[in-house]
């Protein structure tokens, strides 16, 4: 540990190096602590993260912790348990709960802090300060979990049964990398670095319980979230949405609506706001939703020379904490929930959806060839006739590829953001249902589900679907999108299989969306049976996952009802006035 010192160009603030915290079993974890010089006695913001305390998050998201001390706070970064400088064995979730609590009430007890400690930070960082949260330690005032999810299967590993592919292979891939240097396996770092840089190339290995990457022991717990391929009591331990009265502070809660979290941001905004197990932090709950992917923070559709319509989430921060912890009126709380509507800028709501906002169904219709967007498929509020069924073909070995999306973590290898879907739309391996140009405008605001009547020849098989806004021009843009794993159609927990040529219904719910499609423009669904390599593609044999070549999956027959006994249809938040 070394001493306080002034930072070069900033010398109202000292930093302290690897200043130790002996965890409840023994094991030290070790942060940096940024102090602004005075006398006073200032609130502490803490935040724990496994991606090293020396860059704080700041390359991909927050500013850096000088701009935050300078505002008035002792603020910690800490390496979590066996990340970076820190002791211990890193296994993702664990200890961070048990770590947070111990941290929270360590560094109420540090020099110049007035005991009192609010947590900061987003994607995993965002869950170290849930997970903390939910065991109450007495000195932890307020968080500001930004980019995270309410629990680590659904919304954040899997998504209705399918494996996050992009996202989590990236992630397991980098995570590993710390590992391996902390171990000196030079030869495993590079491979690994390696294989981050050929990411798309390795989204198509099979089958994954022997995905070579991680194959040196640097990511245990990979193979553990495969074999764990149910939401079972592997998951459930580490769930923020088990039980929201566990939680006892105010939250703001920051998300993208492109993030690959945003779901999980909005349900806890939700939950906590209705259930967090004291009334005060019941009250003090905000969401700030805006046109973010999960990082950078740059706005979606933002051009060259022309400012975009952005919001500082720094700012929000410190009036987030000057209010919940110093006692100032800050206006953070005059509206429950702040959102940028794609095609619309910043509103103010009174909730989540907000007030106002009426459900309405949406139904698709075709002559029997829907196929592509040069197809029949029509969509529209009338409900459907005796209609010919839609058919397609889904075959693993030619997937539909994702144009942009909600993954993680960068664009250039995983499918991020709003995007041309023009490539994916003229597949006739997909289903596209357009509606008539809007008479006038509509505001969607809150979250969209797709009730699917549907049959396949595969024993087993997936089914996606897509939202997106048309302009004028033609040009269709994703707004959202959600699958369901047909043996997951009743339950994530207790999968059942399915009967080829069977109908079923399946509920597909595609998560929270804040737009404006403008008079003129249109909305057209795409449904289909893959969204690679957002999700992992599914081998339609019916058998244990992960665990089959591709060589044995095999192409399957998918037909899609839309009649008066099966009203296939997206069900739509409508804001009126």
């Amino acid at each position: 540990m070394s001493g306080p010192r002034p930072w070069p160009g900033v010398p109202d603030v000292t930093v302290e190096r690897d200043v130790a915290a002996r965890m409840r079993d023994g094991t030290t974890l070790y942060a940096d602590v940024y102090r602004p010089k005075t006398s006073a006695s200032l609130p502490v913001l803490l935040m724990r993260s496994p991606y090293d305390k020396r860059n704080a998050t700041m390359p991909f998201g927050h500013a850096h912790p000088i701009w935050y001390a300078s505002a008035g706070y002792v603020v910690v970064v800490q390496d979590s348990r066996g990340r970076a400088t820190s002791e211990g064995e890193f296994y993702p979730y664990l200890y961070e709960s048990s770590d947070g609590y111990d941290t929270v009430e360590w560094a109420a007890r540090l020099p110049g802090s007035d005991g009192r400690v609010g947590m900061w930070g987003f994607s995993y960082v965002g869950a170290t300060q849930m997970l903390a949260a939910v065991k109450r330690p007495p000195s932890l005032t307020a968080i500001a979990p930004a980019f995270t999810a309410s629990q680590y299967y659904e919304g954040w590993t899997y998504n209705g049964g399918a494996l996050s592919l992009a996202f989590i292979l990236y992630w397991a891939n980098l995570l590993a990398l710390d590992t391996a240097q902390r171990s000196g396996d030079r030869a495993s770092f590079e491979a690994l670095g390696t294989s981050l840089g050929e990411a798309p190339g390795w989204y198509w290995f099979t089958p994954l319980r022997e995905y070579p990457p991680l194959s040196d022991g640097y990511a245990p717990w990979f193979y553990d979230w495969l074999e764990h391929c149910t939401y079972d009591d592997y998951w459930k331990r580490w769930s923020i949405d088990e039980d929201y009265s566990r939680i006892t502070v105010p939250a703001l809660h920051v998300g993208g609506l492109y993030d690959v979290f945003v779901s999980g941001t909005v349900r806890n905004f939700s939950g906590l706001r209705a259930e967090a197990g004291d009334e005060t932090a019941r009250s003090s709950q905000k969401l700030l939703l805006g046109p973010w992917t999960h990082m950078p923070w740059s706005p979606q559709g933002a051009s060259e020379g022309r400012p975009p319509d952005t919001i500082s989430i720094d700012d929000w921060h410190v009036r987030w904490f000057d209010q919940m912890i110093k006692g100032k009126d800050t206006g953070v709380l005059d509206s429950p929930v702040t959102v940028h509507l794609y095609n619309g800028g910043w509103r103010h709501y009174d909730d989540w959806p907000a007030s106002g906002v009426a459900y309405q169904d949406w139904f698709i219709h075709s002559g029997g060839r829907a196929n592509s967007k040069y197809g029949d498929g029509v969509l529209s509020p009338q409900g459907p006739g005796e209609e010919p069924a839609d058919l397609y073909v889904y075959d693993p070995a030619l997937p539909s590829p994702s144009q942009g999306g909600h993954s993680c973590c960068f664009d250039t290898i995983t499918p991020m953001g709003p995007a041309d879907q023009h490539a994916s739309e003229t597949s006739r391996m997909v289903l596209v249902y357009t509606s008539d140009p809007l008479s006038r405008e509509m505001t969607l605001m809150g979250d969209v589900t797709v009730t699917l009547w549907a049959a396949t020849t595969a024993a087993d098989t997936d089914w996606t679907a897509r939202l997106c806004a048309v302009d004028a021009e033609g040009v269709s843009i994703n707004l959202q999108e959600g699958i369901i794993r047909a043996r997951y159609r009743e339950s994530v927990s207790d999968p059942t299989p399915i009967q080829p040529d069977r109908v079923y219904e399946y509920t597909i719910d595609l998560g929270p969306v804040a737009a404006i499609v403008k008079p003129g423009h249109r909305l057209r669904l795409v449904l289909g049976s893959s969204d690679f390599p957002q999700w992992d593609r599914n081998m339609n044999t019916g058998g244990p996952l992960f665990t089959e070549p591709s060589t044995a999956g095999m192409p399957a027959t998918q037909t899609v009802l839309h009649n008066i006994s099966h009203p296939t249809r997206i069900t739509l938040p409508i804001l009126e006035g």
